[in-house]
């Protein structure tokens, strides 16, 4: 899709009413009606409370909506937020909205709020997730002053979690994009973040757009392309992150936009990953938050159940995938029982480096081979929910990083597999 089809008429009216701006605050939706409330007056507080001299514009890029998402967003009145918090912007504060498809896409969602504000000239751009009901006033200063002040290009978030959550981003993407890109930015995949205009512009000029990847993962790719192009990245502690239900996600569809998206990068930059070795810690900004260890209500035998049925049921594709010695490792562990489960950090580096390894060569339809990674998953997320179901947040740290370790230990098995898989 064209840049130019993205800024339909009347968003191009719209746009042009606002004018050149300072910050852009973009809000990707899709029937977020539920959440989006708390969300806006936040978002509204903390332009108030930290940018009230700034120009700034909300953006909301809608994909396809039906229950008034995008009137909410428009029709949100600053008032109520002078009211309670006394302060007064010194400029107009504008809302937009625009609907880009008729089904969400978060890369083009994503797509369409960059290039509005490369249009606009913003010099810092916000991402702030619908869903982030914990969100405070607060959370808009710590992401946007370090672009919009200290000439940072990307400022990614670090979450407070409960133990259960964000079980992907610690074991896998975490772990392997430390391993492959060397700096340790702890959410590769962010719903908040910022970045400067000088990378909003590059990125929006970059292929990744005409990619299927690009358009289901841009994210993450976001985050790989200002590592792999040396763009001053930092990370800034934020607050809790909380997840409402709904319906449970789609872990397949997760696994596509993260997972494969990561995978799918890997090709292209392999001149620039390939002779990194170890990992550098990038800049982090403010206070650390305890982990909140609350507890852990995971069904372990059907986990369990799903890793051992995973294995006997895609044996014949894993023969493609895996190297014998994995294979039969795994083959193993599924006949553990729950109480003697372990799938070692060192194996599940060893699979998640063969299979992008496998990835890369196309050694069958690269979409079965993200699938094929998600029983595989449940095994291994089932182990670090053993692991820590009794731990401190110090420990469910030292284990993140025990692992992270194990990645950076092992990536020389993932360029012999690299060079060698067929």
């Amino acid at each position: 899709m064209a840049e130019e089809t993205l800024l339909t008429d009347d968003f191009l009216r719209q746009l042009i009413n606002v004018g050149e701006v300072d910050i852009v605050v973009g809000l990707p939706t899709h029937n977020n009606a539920k959440t989006l409330e708390p969300v806006l007056r936040a978002i509204q507080a903390g332009i108030l409370k930290c940018f009230p001299r700034e120009r700034v514009v909300i953006i909301n890029a809608d994909g396809g909506s039906q229950d008034g998402t995008p009137e909410l967003v428009t029709g949100a009145s600053i008032d109520d937020v002078w009211n309670v918090s006394k302060v007064y912007a010194l400029r107009t504060l504008h809302s937009i909205s625009t609907r880009y498809a008729r089904t969400p896409e978060p890369g083009t969602a994503l797509r369409t709020i960059l290039a509005a504000a490369d249009l606009l000239r913003a010099r810092a751009c916000v991402l702030v997730s619908p869903d982030s009901t914990t969100i405070e006033p607060e959370w808009l200063q710590r992401l946007a002053r370090p672009v919009y002040n200290d000439n940072f290009d990307m400022v990614s978030p670090i979450y407070r979690r409960q133990t259960s959550e964000g079980v992907l981003m610690r074991n896998l993407l975490y772990p392997m994009t430390r391993a492959i890109y060397g700096k340790r930015i702890r959410e590769p995949y962010a719903s908040e973040f910022a970045i400067s205009g000088r990378l909003v512009t590059d990125f929006l000029a970059k292929d990744t757009w005409n990619e299927d990847w690009g358009r289901i993962g841009a994210e993450i790719c976001l985050t790989i392309t200002a590592i792999s192009g040396n763009y001053r990245t930092c990370q800034c502690f934020l607050g809790m992150k909380t997840h409402p239900d709904r319906g449970g996600g789609d872990l397949v569809a997760t696994m596509r936009r993260t997972v494969g998206a990561l995978f799918s990068s890997l090709s292209g930059d392999f001149p620039v990953w390939s002779t990194i070795t170890g990992s550098q810690p990038v800049p982090t900004l403010g206070s650390q938050s305890e982990i909140t260890l609350e507890p852990v209500r995971v069904n372990r035998k059907r986990l369990r159940d799903m890793f051992a049925t995973g294995v006997a049921q895609l044996d014949p594709v894993f023969e493609s995938i895996l190297s014998a010695s994995t294979l039969s490792e795994l083959k193993r562990i599924a006949t553990l029982e729950v109480s003697d489960f372990n799938y070692p950090a060192d194996v599940w580096a060893k699979t998640v480096f063969e299979f992008a390894a496998s990835y890369h060569k196309s050694v069958i339809s690269r979409d079965h081979i993200v699938q094929a990674l998600v029983p595989l998953y449940r095994g291994r997320a089932l182990t670090f929910l053993l692991e820590n179901r009794e731990g401190s947040g110090e420990d469910i740290e030292k284990n993140v990083e025990s692992l992270c370790c194990e990645f950076e230990r092992l990536k020389p098995y993932l360029l012999e597999v690299w060079a060698e898989r067929k």
